[in-house]
Order: structure tokens, then C-alpha cells, then sequence
């Protein structure tokens, strides 16, 4: 077994420098040897026999499990080098890869039910995890860094400040947040714009939080946060919002939630979608990713996207691309989770803190290595809605920056 996974492992892994170390003691290097030198250690033939076998679902279940550790570096060093291969899944694992493209119609199927409960899987966790890593206003999506040395509190403040000008806000709108989250967009939509805002999440523990948040700003009346799937939202809305949510969409279900998007919409609408999304055209989401942290989720390419946006009857007036925005993101939530690790082990257990620090390091890798990105599209229903170029964004941004120093409070850390 020791020479089949020297023999797979050199084949696939050609750039960079990991050294391997066997149950057995079998010691060999795979790479070109340039990078950062990474060692890693395989405790059991188990764990070896399983990598061979399912090596995308397999990597992060014996790192959770404790049979695979790095004995030089971390596993985002491991990860890092893993996914700057020229084949992003290995050769003998192409099979594998076709079978989960050709079934991920039925594995992304998410029907009323469903949906709700792949969000309770993943946001209905103890709020206590996410407060260990994210920024003072538990925002869950990728940051807008506007200079290298962007803080992610500032970063996450910019990307609400971004959206916020791509909405062209005015004081009496009606604005639906799809996706809410803890009620963060949502919160500063209200207090600096005093637009009126309603947020929908399918998540118990994000409403409970959202809810309890409008009512200590005493925004109640103007922010409220329901529980409800957007293909059940009634009414009709000035803006629509909705960030990091379209990926728990299903790729059978964009025309459905463009379409009820444009049923929502008023005429003289717009809306804003904020997306991870693919720069490389379709492909199927990683088993390990789907198995334990979004069941159900898909990043899209912006070729499946847009058809669906055109089936609609929606204009698309401006597509923005986040490069790396959301990489800078993850390493700080990874950062932050590490430096409080043991407080995520007492939360849960020790294969949970590897499992979070697997997802984390995978996440960054992903967004670093293999061109992923985010893309926000901004939206209507006629050609003359928003201003015919982009100056109107920056000096928005301005005149929303100016609202916040003069009614900014002052930041602690999320749970404090």
C-alpha cells in the first residue's frame, strides 16, 4: 500500500514540497520541492486505505478523525499546496468527480422542507462558535478590504457600506434582506438610511438574535426579522438584498427565486445579489464541504446564473467581481478561530475544532488557489432606474461614511 500512495500522491502532487511519513514509516517527498517545506503523517493504513480510495471526502475526515497529522506546518500549509496542483482533483478520482457533477441536480433539490433543514444544520449552531471568530457585527460573508491593511471589522462595515450605495437608498423604501443572517445588514440599512426593512432567514437562532438586536437599537419598528422561505415572502419591495444566501439556492432553483425576486421587486426596484461564486464554469461542490458544513449548497458560475436573471425578465445593470476579498476574510476568521480554539473544543469537542479548522483552511485555499470569487449583480426591471455610469458608488460610500462617524458605536468583539 505504502508504494501505491507514493506512486498516486507524486503523480498529483507536483508543486510545492510535502513530506509524507506512512503507518508503516515509510518516509517519501512529493513536489518540486519549492515553497514552504509541509510534513504530514498518516497514523493508521485505515486512514491511508481511505484516502486512496475517496481522497475529496477523505483528507478532511482523517484530519477530524485524528489519523492524519501535520507535523510541520498547519493544515492550511497542507491545504494550500494540495490545491495549487495543475489538476485540481486528482487523476484517479475523475470517476468520482463526474459521478457528483451528474448528481448534483438531486443532491441541491431544495424544496421547502429541505432548505430548512440544511440551514438548521449549519446556523442553528451554538452562537457562542461564531463569536469566537467573526467581527463585532457577526457578519458571516466575504469582507470588501479596501486597502491591505483593512481590519476585518472595517472591512465588513465597507461591505455593507458598498451595498448599501448600490442600492440607491432614499429614506421611505421598503427593503428586503433575503437571507439575513444576525440581522447586521439589515440594522445598518435601517440606522443609517431610515429605510424600513424587513429580513427573512430560515435559521431560528439567527431570527432570535436579529430580533433581540433591532430591539436593543429600538429599531423594531423598523427592522423586523421573520421566519420565512423567499419563495413564500408576500408584499412588494423598493430594494431587495441578499448576501451569501443564493448559494443554498440549488442550481434547479434559480429561475424560481429570480422570478419570485422580480414578483417582489417594484418597478422603479432594485436589487443587489451578493454571491460566491465560480470563475470557472460549472462544476459539483466538494463532497467533504457537502457531508459536513452546507448540505445542499453550490457555489454557481455566473453562466448559470445569468440565463436564469435573463428567463426572469431582469436587467442586469452592473456585475462587480471580489477577487481574493473573500480569502483575506477566511484567514482572519481562521486567525481569530485558532487563537480560541480551546474554547471551541469545551463548546463541542476536539473532532468538531479540527472539522471548523479544516473548513476554515479549505475555504481560504479555495479562494487563493483554485479562482473562486464573489460577484455582486446589481438588478432591475427598466433601463433608466440607476445612474448610467459608476461615479454615483463612490460618492455614496462617502456620504454614508460621513452618517457613520457621526453615529458610530464603539466596537467590541461578537459575544462580548
Amino acid at each position: 500500500m505504502d508504494r501505491l500512495l507514493r506512486s498516486l500522491l507524486s503523480r498529483f502532487i507536483r508543486r510545492g514540497s510535502i513530506a509524507f511519513t506512512t503507518a508503516d514509516g515509510t518516509r517519501f517527498r512529493c513536489g518540486n520541492g519549492i515553497g514552504v517545506p509541509v510534513a504530514a503523517r498518516f497514523l493508521t493504513r485505515q486512514a491511508q486505505r481511505r484516502l486512496l480510495i475517496n481522497p475529496e471526502l477523505a483528507l478532511g475526515e482523517i484530519f477530524m478523525d485524528g489519523s492524519f497529522v501535520v507535523e510541520h506546518g498547519s493544515i492550511a500549509d497542507v491545504l494550500a499546496t494540495v490545491m495549487d496542483q495543475p489538476d485540481a482533483v486528482p487523476r484517479w478520482a475523475k470517476l468520482q468527480w463526474w459521478l457528483r457533477y451528474l448528481a448534483r441536480h438531486l443532491r441541491q433539490f431544495n424544496f421547502r422542507g429541505r432548505s430548512r433543514t440544511n440551514v438548521s444544520h449549519h446556523y442553528d449552531l451554538d452562537g457562542r462558535l461564531y463569536s469566537l471568530f467573526l467581527d463585532a457585527d457577526k457578519q458571516y460573508s466575504c469582507g470588501y478590504f479596501e486597502t491591505p491593511g483593512t481590519t476585518l471589522d472595517d472591512a465588513q462595515l465597507a461591505k455593507k457600506r458598498h451595498l448599501a450605495a448600490k442600492l440607491l437608498l432614499d429614506k421611505d423604501d421598503r427593503v428586503l434582506d433575503i437571507g439575513c443572517g444576525w440581522g447586521g445588514l439589515g440594522l445598518y440599512l435601517a440606522e443609517t438610511t431610515g429605510v424600513d426593512v424587513t429580513g427573512v432567514t430560515l435559521s431560528t437562532e439567527q431570527l432570535q438574535v436579529a430580533n433581540a438586536r433591532a430591539a436593543e437599537k429600538n429599531l423594531s419598528d423598523q427592522a423586523r426579522f421573520v421566519l420565512q422561505d423567499y419563495r413564500d415572502i408576500p408584499g412588494s419591495f423598493d430594494r431587495i438584498v441578499s448576501v451569501g444566501m443564493f448559494e443554498h439556492v440549488g442550481v434547479d432553483f434559480y429561475e424560481t427565486y429570480f422570478r419570485r425576486c422580480a414578483e417582489l421587486l417594484s418597478d422603479d426596484g432594485v436589487m443587489v445579489l451578493h454571491s460566491i461564486g465560480r470563475s470557472e464554469g460549472p462544476d459539483a461542490t466538494n463532497p467533504w464541504i457537502a457531508k459536513y458544513i452546507f448540505p445542499g449548497g453550490y457555489i454557481p458560475a455566473l453562466s448559470e446564473v445569468l440565463p436564469a436573471i435573463e428567463r426572469a425578465g431582469l436587467l442586469v445593470c452592473d456585475i462587480e467581481i471580489l477577487r481574493l476579498h473573500y480569502a483575506e476574510t477566511l484567514k482572519a476568521w481562521r486567525e481569530r478561530f485558532m487563537a480560541r480554539r480551546e474554547e471551541a473544543v469545551q463548546l463541542y469537542d476536539e473532532r468538531f475544532a479540527r472539522m471548523w479548522e479544516f473548513y476554515l483552511a479549505a475555504s481560504e485555499m479555495a479562494f487563493r488557489k483554485q479562482n473562486l470569487m464573489n460577484f455582486q449583480i446589481q438588478l432591475t426591471k427598466r433601463q433608466n432606474v440607476v445612474p448610467m455610469t459608476r461615479d454615483y458608488i463612490p460618492r455614496e460610500e462617502a456620504r454614508l461614511r460621513a452618517i457613520e462617524r457621526g453615529s458610530r458605536p464603539v466596537l467590541k468583539m461578537a459575544g462580548e
